[in-house]
């Protein structure tokens, strides 16, 4: 036996979301006595739990072959047993449990706690909050998950019928979460949900996403607060006046736009057109100055027309978004367009309209990026590469979004720095500390 006793091995597939589920887990594990291991690049734990994504065909097809080499492992006796939870044993856990059956567990997206109850205690301790958990990110950043679900059932995605209906978290249950984590050390907060937009909704009767980031704001030792996945119908605009006058708020919006043609967002049943995307995207721009919008936009939805693709096109040139990201559609089981819709753009089609897209956003990007040199940015340090600080600016979300490699600061990871671009490179820019400015600290 090769494998570490009371050891776990947790390995998150997918978004932020699922991230925040697995942090949830380690914590009560670690509190029941275990060892947890996340992300290992070589596990060899008694079990091993994967927390599967099942948004997109390759996001399946890579958790399906993560749990087939763990089956592998398993047979080699590397491992103990396999453990699976998330998105796609949601929707599958049937056929899931008849084709991988070296699976020893499985459970659905929200019944993992069912895995942890059912480990024996190897010690004595207390229940944690059930918001509680160990943090995988850097130990000054955190994503803080305010929902869950969605109601709006647009044609092409399975999220509402894997997650259900949204639910909204209760505003006072967030913010104790938020002032526990500031006392632990984390400054910067990234707000996350599958719709912003109804946050409060269902609890409130009313939208309530500007109170929660204005008293979020307000919490001592929140230095930025970012907001992601926000959905373009029903936005709430009072948000955008938090936005702009609360400092730690970063001037940064996510929000999933999909299209622009008409015919393509009445197919996706966005709930929104084309003229009132291109309001909300000027009142944005006007109650915000300043601001950095990403957004995710789609290619291939069935009866994309060539027409609809130049018109994507156009608007992707005259709008010129800081931050985008595209993907190809690919039909999700039960959901509108697959029951409705043939598949009928063919997929050299699609790949061809994605790599122009993207083409036009990368020239869009690298203009963007040259007019920043000369700009003073605030930046956050998140790690060392070498004597390399690589940091991040308030319109930079982790991971997906731009770096900055700065080579003359002796900043630790979490402190925050001035400094000044000089070179603006593909996917990140140079920049210099400049010491002559003196940071103000939300204390």
């Amino acid at each position: 036996m090769s494998f570490k006793k009371n050891h776990i091995d947790i390995i998150s597939m997918g978004c932020s979301k699922n991230l925040i589920d697995s942090e949830r887990m380690i914590r009560r594990l670690e509190a029941k006595g275990y060892t947890v291991s996340h992300d290992p690049k070589k596990p060899n734990g008694e079990y091993v739990m994967v927390n599967t994504c099942g948004f997109i065909g390759d996001a399946k097809e890579e958790s399906i072959n993560m749990l087939l080499n763990l089956g592998n492992l398993k047979a080699k006796k590397k491992i103990g047993k396999i453990a699976a939870m998330g998105c796609l044993t949601e929707r599958y856990l049937k056929e899931l449990q008849a084709e991988i059956p070296e699976i020893d567990r499985i459970y659905g997206k929200f019944d993992w706690d069912t895995f942890v109850n059912e480990l024996p205690d190897l010690k004595e301790s207390e229940r944690p909050k059930e918001w509680d958990r160990t943090l995988t990110t850097p130990p000054h950043s955190a994503y803080i998950k305010i929902s869950e679900g969605c109601n709006r059932f647009c044609a092409f995605c399975a999220i509402p019928l894997i997650t259900g209906r949204h639910k909204s978290r209760p505003i006072e249950e967030i913010l104790e979460e938020v002032e526990d984590l500031t006392n632990r050390g984390v400054k910067e907060f990234n707000v996350i949900a599958q719709d912003l937009s109804s946050y409060g909704k269902d609890l409130y009767g009313e939208h309530r996403l500007a109170e929660l980031i204005n008293r979020m704001a307000d919490i001592n030792g929140v230095e930025w607060i970012r907001l992601h996945y926000a959905y373009p119908a029903d936005f709430p605009l009072e948000v955008l006046d938090v936005m702009a006058k609360r400092e730690n708020v970063c001037k940064y919006l996510d929000i999933a736009l999909q299209h622009i043609s008409d015919s393509q967002l009445r197919r996706m049943r966005r709930h929104i057109d084309k003229k009132g995307t291109l309001r909300l995207l000027k009142e944005i721009r006007e109650r915000v100055p300043g601001i950095k919008i990403r957004t995710t936009l789609m290619v291939g939805f069935p009866g994309e027309t060539e027409e609809d693709f130049e018109e994507l096109l156009e608007f992707v040139r005259a709008q010129r978004f800081d931050r985008m990201g595209a993907f190809a559609y690919s039909e999700e089981d039960d959901t509108y367009a697959a029951l409705n819709y043939e598949d009928d753009v063919d997929a050299e089609t699609k790949q061809r309209r994605l790599d122009t897209l993207m083409a036009e956003q990368e020239k869009i990007s690298e203009e963007l990026g040259d007019k920043q040199v000369g700009e003073r940015v605030r930046l956050i340090v998140d790690e060392y590469e070498g004597k390399t600080a690589i940091c991040r600016s308030q319109w930079d979300s982790p991971e997906v979004d731009l770096t900055y490699r700065v080579s003359n600061t002796d900043a630790r990871p979490g402190e925050m720095i001035m400094a000044q671009v000089t070179e603006a490179m593909p996917f990140d820019f140079i920049a210099e500390e400049d010491k002559t400015i003196e940071l103000v600290i939300n204390k």
